[in-house]
């Protein structure tokens, strides 16, 4: 059984900070733990009036109440009432109230109250999706999420590929790669039919967990489930083949996409020129920024910047200058690491009109010089001495 194994797995982290994350969190009691605020008492007593409630009578009032832990009173006394009639947006509001007061436990009290009653409202998959994500993203109970996930056919309702697919992303973000697999095997039997994004999600897990070979397996897997690869699921993999330093291996996967008829993006530009930087191969870098001109794909800053860094990292520091005013031309502005390296490298070449004309660009795009590189300059400028009394004024560098 699926969840029986996710539970074996969750146990056998017990003792590690996995399990820790997913187990504890800052949740207060269900149940009133004081008196109620006397305001929220007077606004709880039109709940003892025998006075028919419509269901938007019922959310002013909720709305009304002071303390979260009041709306659990207010539960209470409303599930008595001959005209009780609770629904998606009573509960969506009840559980919202409670988050804000990080009462975790009450949100899980609400979903019980909802199981349990025999005629319960039709409730969506938003809805059960926006439970999902407080429970993943903010209560930090990624097990509650998963329970959530598959209890939903108990509530009537099945879930989409949407919230079947934030459930793999919140596992693959949380590092759970075992359960994420546990989680994607399940899917038969949730009524999802498997979609590009639900491989994706697997392969950019898999890639992260080192498990490369695995990843390339579920590249396979796209034809079988009558899926067709994107940008996106070529890119995952490209990026991690060049993280591993697998440059080429990167290029014969783009030319892959390319023959199957998908076009890449800029983001698959910059994870190949960063791939190329990593190796010293500026030109092969500088050529590839070339190629995504023609290809109808404009680079972006990210994709001039690896360029720079390349040409930085190599020692090219006066083509690094030249570089850089082409970027300037361009409208981008190189970071200010860059200018730091470039500063550096001129000046132990001791090309000092080099660095003038870098210290006003610098200016120009916002950025303020340091001491340190003051120093260095100062160092180039007179070598030999350690101090001196010439000075550049803020004006001769910004001067035309």
């Amino acid at each position: 059984m699926i969840r029986r194994s996710i539970i074996t797995y969750i146990n056998k982290k017990a003792h590690h900070a996995v399990f820790h994350y997913i187990s504890t969190d800052s949740s207060s009691s269900m149940i009133p733990s004081s008196p109620l605020p006397p305001q929220d008492s007077l606004t709880l007593n039109r709940l003892n009036h025998k006075d028919w409630l419509a269901p938007n009578e019922v959310l002013k009032i909720i709305k009304a109440l002071k303390d979260p832990s009041s709306v659990i009173t207010l539960l209470d006394r409303y599930a008595k009432r001959k005209d009780y009639k609770p629904n998606e947006v009573l509960y969506t509001l009840v559980i919202n109230k409670f988050v804000q007061a990080n009462m975790f436990d009450a949100v899980e009290d609400v979903m019980q109250r909802i199981r349990a009653q025999e005629h319960s409202c039709q409730l969506s998959d938003e809805f059960f999706y926006n439970v999902i994500k407080i429970y993943g993203n903010v209560a930090g109970r990624i097990s509650k999420a998963i329970d959530t996930l598959f209890d939903m056919p108990k509530y009537n309702c099945w879930p989409t590929v949407k919230t079947f697919n934030f459930v793999l992303n919140l596992l693959v973000s949380a590092k759970l790669f075992e359960v994420v697999h546990e989680v994607y095997m399940g899917a038969p039997k949730l009524g999802i039919e498997v979609d590009a994004c639900c491989l994706n999600i697997l392969i950019k897990g898999l890639c992260e967990c080192g498990k490369l070979e695995a990843a390339f397996h579920v590249l396979d897997e796209f034809p079988k489930q009558k899926c067709k690869p994107n940008v996106r699921t070529f890119s995952t993999l490209m990026h991690a083949l060049c993280e591993r330093g697998k440059v080429d291996e990167a290029f014969g996967l783009f030319e892959r996409m390319e023959k199957e008829g998908i076009f890449p993006d800029t983001i698959t530009f910059n994870i190949l020129i960063a791939g190329l930087r990593k190796e010293g191969r500026v030109e092969e870098g500088k050529e590839l920024l070339e190629r995504m001109k023609h290809k109808g794909c404009y680079p972006n800053s990210g994709s001039y910047q690896e360029v720079l860094y390349g040409l930085l990292y190599s020692e090219k520091f006066v083509e690094a200058k030249e570089f850089t005013g082409g970027m300037i031309s361009e409208g981008l502005s190189p970071s200010f690491v860059s200018y730091k390296l470039m500063v550096r490298g001129l000046c132990k070449k001791n090309l000092l009109g080099d660095v003038d004309w870098v210290l006003k660009q610098m200016v120009r795009q916002g950025f303020i010089p340091k001491r340190g590189m003051w120093k260095r300059i100062l160092r180039s400028m007179f070598p030999g001495k350690n101090r001196c009394s010439s000075s550049i004024s803020y004006e001769e560098i910004v001067g035309n």
